[in-house]
């Protein structure tokens, strides 16, 4: 097989870059070593900044998002039994966020990828990337052709052979396990990280959200956010220690938890339902430099992981592949390979700062296990001048909406 860009992973990252390839007339492939089904049911991040809903509708995958999604103005923040609420369109001239799950956004671009756009091969696993410092880079994978393999070419017989992708350019978007970080020389990358002491115990509940926005609470047993995925269905989540088993909490124990954080002096109520699934996200900071080596490219988790407070993890990769489609645009249109050999400079730029955001709101939020009091009463200032300022609401805000794209 051949072609200008090869996609490792239909996660958003790879599914939009093969819409904004098949948009500007670039050939791609996207292998996936998934199902279908898994990649329309794998929940992941809910919260789509202004920039994202922006780069979706462009591309002509935003129409069910508007009809469907929960647009949000704000966040509330709770602490000492107070509420206070973050005006995001007076603080930032006008963004908000959408609420929107990244199940829905792969649903969309699936569909699209299919109807219109280039090969999008399911049960595809990339085994090695090769031959990046040369012109013509390389993806071994082995294709599980099933009959039916929507997406596939030559779906029957011959199940299990390994294939060639060979490409111009080979683009990353298979997570942090995935083949395309492991195929940069451990001599030329350098890793950033850090690990949190503790996790999010998340659940889907079948009840309405008993908060029409976001409530992020800070309490001196934890955190705890009140979310949505839809009018119907709630999102919940309670800061744990990081080695928590989710099946030790029982239902009724976490809808106690959750009332303690979330309490205020004047008398909200949470709203309780029947818990659909519970889990325990950890909570790290990941960053791989650079995002290129040679003609391979990284983006999503495959670069970068944030902690889920800031809401960052999609729409960082979402502004990498962006990034990259201008980026050979650009030299399609121009013969100037200038923006692609900036793309990892360019990433990290934003990148950093949703890294620098997230931190911040980890902070802010979470009780460290070895807390003093000191250490409490000055995250309370912080969110006491969060709430009194407008200067450091604004902060936050533009931060939650997004960093510019460009």
């Amino acid at each position: 097989m051949r072609t200008t860009v090869g996609i490792i992973g239909a996660g958003p990252a790879g599914l939009l870059l093969a819409r904004l390839l098949h948009n500007a007339g670039i050939d791609s492939v996207v292998l996936e070593s998934r199902d279908r089904a898994y990649v329309e049911q794998r929940q992941r991040a809910g919260i789509l900044e202004q920039g994202t809903v922006d780069v979706l509708r462009a591309a002509g995958a935003g129409g069910r998002m508007d009809r469907e999604g929960l647009r949000h103005d704000g966040i509330e923040l709770r602490f000492a039994r107070e509420r206070h609420r973050v005006d995001f369109p007076a603080l930032t001239g006008g963004s908000s966020v959408m609420v929107y799950a990244q199940t829905e956004v792969c649903k969309d671009l699936v569909a699209l990828q299919l109807k219109e756009g280039g090969p999008l091969l399911f049960e595809a696993e990339a085994l090695a990337v090769e031959g990046v410092e040369t012109e013509r880079p390389r993806v071994r994978f082995r294709h599980k052709r099933n009959e039916g393999n929507e997406g596939s070419e030559g779906s029957e017989g011959n199940e299990g052979n390994e294939d060639v992708l060979e490409c111009d350019y080979v683009v990353g978007c298979d997570g942090f396990w995935g083949v395309a970080r492991q195929a940069i020389p451990a001599e030329h990358s350098r890793v950033f990280e850090r690990t949190y002491p503790f996790g999010w115990l998340g659940i889907l509940a079948d009840v309405p959200p008993s908060h029409d926005e976001l409530v992020y609470a800070r309490h001196d047993r934890g955190f705890a956010l009140l979310s949505m995925r839809s009018p119907a269905v709630s999102r919940l989540y309670l800061q744990v220690p990081e080695d928590t088993d989710a099946g030790s909490w029982a239902d009724e124990e976490i809808w106690d938890e959750l009332e303690r954080r979330f309490e205020t002096a004047d008398g909200w109520s949470l709203e309780r339902g029947a818990i659909t699934s519970k889990s325990v996200t950890p909570m790290r900071s990941y960053v791989h430099e650079p995002m290129r080596h040679g003609r391979l490219f990284l983006a999503g988790d495959a670069a970068h992981i944030v902690p889920p407070t800031g809401a960052k993890g999609l729409n960082l990769a979402v502004g990498d592949v962006v990034t990259f489609a201008r980026a050979l645009v650009h030299l399609e249109e121009t013969g100037s390979a200038e923006r692609l050999d900036a793309y990892s400079e360019t990433c990290l730029r934003r990148v950093w700062q949703a890294e620098r955001f997230s931190y911040d709101m980890t902070t802010l939020l979470h009780r460290a296990p070895d807390a003093t009091p000191f250490e409490d009463r000055v995250q309370l200032a912080r969110l006491r001048r969060i709430a009194t300022s407008r200067a450091a609401g604004t902060d936050l805000a533009e931060g939650y909406t997004g960093f510019p794209l460009d």
